[in-house]
């Protein structure tokens, strides 16, 4: 049986229910995973937005960083 947002009882969730379970399953992520793990699709478009981002220095910041400034504010 294929993993559906109604199987899993998501499509019940307000949409703030919904955005505070990302962030658990975002967080529940390890750090590292095995390359085997991971979609060549995936693989692709990372390289890609690696070179996009090494060709404009200076320019934008971590996720984790946006993110703590984030969860900082008042």
């Amino acid at each position: 049986m294929p993993i559906t947002l109604e199987a899993l009882g998501i499509a019940r969730l307000s949409v703030r229910e919904r955005l505070e379970l990302i962030d658990q399953i975002w967080d529940s992520l390890p750090d590292s995973i095995e390359p085997e793990e991971v979609p060549d699709w995936h693989l692709v478009e990372l390289a890609r937005r690696r070179a996009e981002a090494q060709a404009r220095p200076g320019e934008g910041r971590p996720w984790r960083e946006v993110l703590e400034s984030l969860r900082a504010r008042p």
